[in-house]
């Protein structure tokens, strides 16, 4: 997914709190120019409607910067909020990206359907992970990664190294981490007690 955002260029001396008091967030944007930095503003009703579409390390973002004549793609690096209200922005950072730059990213892993262990063995879904680091170009950037869950089985376990990922895109984590495994549950372990003391006075 790709979100398009129009930002301008901070004016120098301006006060962050004044700014906020405008309706403007600061911003900044790295790596068009190697280690330099570019001081912008992002009106706030962009900035909400950006955050409730991007995810940081995850959304490719179309940044247009018009009165600096600068338009390409970048990652949403950072996002600082207020200490207590989740809801006041203070800062984002974006990070520039040229075609072929390797992105170290984390994206989300969305389970499809209700594993077999669980719905005929009575088993419980155990997830480790729930995002996964990832490295890949801007061109192969996965909204997130689908995994059928359907096949597993009672005491199954899925590792990194098994996730269905697309060319262009590699897990940055240990390929032996596991993802989820299928538990039995307590009610099954207690169940199968009972019939074992059960056999056990009968003998």
């Amino acid at each position: 997914m790709t979100v398009i955002v129009e930002c301008q260029k901070r004016q120098e001396g301006s006060k962050p709190k004044a700014l906020r008091r405008e309706g403007l967030i600061p911003a900044s944007l790295y790596g068009h120019q190697g280690s330099e930095s570019i001081d912008l503003t992002i009106p706030a009703k962009v900035a909400e409607k950006l955050l409730k579409e991007a995810s940081v390390n995850n959304t490719l973002v179309d940044l247009n910067i018009p009165d600096l004549s600068w338009k390409g793609k970048t990652i949403l690096r950072e996002v600082q909020t207020h200490p207590w209200k989740s809801t006041s922005v203070y800062h984002i950072s974006f990070f520039a990206v040229s075609a072929g730059t390797s992105l170290d990213l984390v994206v989300p892993l969305h389970l499809v359907g209700e594993p077999y262990g669980v719905t005929q063995e009575g088993g419980v879904l155990d997830v480790v992970m729930t995002e996964l680091p990832i490295q890949c170009t801007r061109d192969n950037i996965p909204d997130s990664i689908e995994i059928d869950i359907t096949h597993l089985k009672l005491g199954d376990a899925l590792h990194v190294s098994e996730l269905p990922l697309s060319e262009g895109v590699s897990a940055h984590v240990e390929g032996d981490r596991i993802v989820l495994t299928i538990l039995q549950s307590r009610n099954t372990e207690k169940s199968t007690d009972e019939e074992s003391a059960e056999e056990g006075v009968t003998a």
